[in-house]
Formats: structure tokens, C-alpha cells, sequence
């Protein structure tokens, strides 16, 4: 199974998934704004829509789009993640922060990676922290989003508190948040995803 990412991307979140649950994937690094795979492929023939994640499964087939690979990826994970039997309450608890996390978050962010106007910049940057506030609120008392056991979900919004942390926002008021990212920016896996794509260790 190959997954197709850019370093730092949201493909980060699917990276750090693989990881935690000893899937060994190929990677293959995309250049989003030339479009070329680190072999010189075309990745408009990988995936039509141009952007990240993509993995090719090993019959030949491609999954696109964040929340259907980490879904993908949480039913191969061996029940090394907490991934909820289908049909149980915690089934569609999990949907229902992946479906936050992917809407609410991290499609704010578009004003500061697509050059958006500072006032595009200052709306968004006021509903993400908004929207943060909330999952602080939700994280107190918790290790995790869903409980004691990390499930897809954290590691999407750990790569969104990474972003966060790119654009500089102020989080210091996000206590249970912060607890959260250090918690997260321990794990084995999370370091290793990190440096697999050769970016920082998270701090």
C-alpha cells in the first residue's frame, strides 16, 4: 500500500495512523504545487483532484479524500487504535469528529494556505479558535477525543494544532488542548511520521 502526501500536509494525519498501527506503507512525496511525485509522475494521474492524501491499495485501485483513508486505515489497523464496531453509538461518535475536524477546521484554514486576504484571514482565524475552544471544553478530563484510547480522529486534529501552530496562532488559553498535543507529540509513531517526512519534532 503506497500513500501519496506532502510533508505537513493533512496526508500527515494518515501517516501518523499507519505508524501507530505498524501498517508499513510506501511513500511517495508529492510537490502540490508542481503537481510531480518525488518520481516524476504526474499526480493528476494518481488523483484527479490534485491534492493529498491519495493511497493506492494493493490491488491497483486509489482512495482519495482525508476522512475515507483514515476510515480505510482504521479498519486494517488490527484494533491497535480504538476503531468502533460499525452500528455502535461510538461508531458515529467517531464520524461525527471526523466530519468537525475535516469541515469546521481544517477547510478554515484555507485563507492562510491560498493566499487570502487579511480579512478572509482574521474571519477564519476567529472560527478556528472558536471551533478550538470547543474541543478544549470536550478534552477535559480525556486523553483522547473518544476516551483512555487514541482513535483516527487524533491524529487529524493533532496535524490541525500543528497548522495552527504554523500560523502562529495563540493557544496558550487551550489548556486540555496543549495536554493533548504533548501527549501526542510523544508518541513513537507521531515522531517517527515526523521524521519520515522530515519535518520538525512537534514541541
Amino acid at each position: 500500500m503506497k500513500l501519496y502526501y506532502s510533508p505537513g500536509a493533512c496526508s500527515l494525519a494518515a501517516h501518523i495512523v499507519a505508524d501507530e498501527a505498524d501498517l508499513r506503507l510506501q511513500l511517495e512525496k508529492v510537490d502540490l504545487k508542481s503537481h510531480k511525485t518525488e518520481n516524476g509522475q504526474d499526480y493528476y494521474n494518481v488523483n484527479p483532484k490534485g491534492y493529498v492524501p491519495a493511497i493506492q491499495l494493493d490491488d491497483g485501485s486509489t482512495l482519495t479524500e482525508n476522512v475515507a483513508v483514515l476510515n480505510y486505515l482504521a479498519d486494517h489497523t488490527g484494533h491497535k487504535l480504538f476503531t468502533p464496531e460499525p452500528g455502535s453509538i461510538e461508531h458515529y461518535r467517531l464520524e461525527e469528529w471526523l466530519g468537525f475536524i475535516t469541515t469546521e477546521l481544517h477547510k478554515s484554514f484555507a485563507p492562510f494556505f491560498q493566499n487570502g486576504s487579511e480579512l478572509e484571514k482574521r474571519k477564519a482565524k476567529d472560527k478556528i479558535l472558536k471551533r478550538l475552544a470547543y474541543v478544549n471544553e470536550q478534552l477535559k478530563g480525556e486523553r483522547f477525543l473518544m476516551g483512555e484510547r487514541m482513535t483516527v480522529a487524533d491524529a487529524y486534529l493533532f496535524v490541525m494544532l500543528t497548522w495552527a501552530k504554523k500560523v502562529e496562532f495563540d493557544l496558550s488559553r487551550f489548556s486540555s488542548l496543549n495536554a493533548f498535543f504533548r501527549r501526542m507529540s510523544a508518541r513513537p509513531s507521531v515522531q517517527r511520521a515526523l521524521r519520515e517526512e522530515g519535518l520538525p519534532l512537534a514541541a
